[in-house]
């Protein structure tokens, strides 16, 4: 059993900076298989409430050799999770069950990445949409008693329909 607690709070103007320090350190051990790193998720996305994770998208060039990274990874303090449910993937997070940061490594070329990129933009660029989804989640967070699956069921409905539309918008 986790002793992880989900709380969405509203949106704080230090997530970027937060994320820019995490950069610089990521980038200080994968700069040779990096073609970009970037700030992903709801804490991305101006005034929009979320979880206090920063999540973080890494392309590179080749995951094999992101893979002989790990202990990099495990010295920044995070954990090393493989593709964690998601072919292609490479997943790492940070601060236990007190979590700080994701990352979700692609290698170029994966369809992950775009889908990625146009749910964040598509959510700046709608904010009433962006609105939306963050009653959802403070709802969600208020009513799934910290259970992780249960927050990620209450919000699934949203993301799938408005994924779709993002990755249309975006041109995927």
């Amino acid at each position: 059993m986790s002793n992880r607690k989900i709380e969405v709070l509203d949106y704080d103007k230090n997530w970027p900076a937060v994320f820019e320090t995490e950069k610089a350190l990521l980038f200080g051990i994968i700069r040779n298989l990096t073609i970009k790193i970037e700030h992903i998720g709801s804490t991305s996305v101006p005034n929009l409430a979320a979880k206090p994770i920063i999540d973080i998208l890494v392309e590179v060039s080749d995951l094999n050799q992101l893979d002989t990274k790990d202990d990099d990874f495990r010295h920044l303090n995070y954990a090393v999770k493989g593709e964690n449910g998601i072919a292609g993937r490479r997943y790492y997070q940070k601060g236990g069950d007190n979590r700080t940061h994701h990352i979700h490594a692609f290698q170029s070329g994966s369809p992950a990445l775009c889908r990625h990129r146009a749910f964040k933009d598509y959510l700046i660029a709608h904010p009433d949409i962006a609105d939306s989804y963050a009653l959802i989640k403070k709802e969600a967070a208020l009513s799934c008693q910290h259970d992780n699956e249960l927050y990620m069921s209450l919000k699934n409905d949203f993301i799938l329909k408005h994924e779709k539309l993002a990755v249309r918008w975006y041109g995927c």
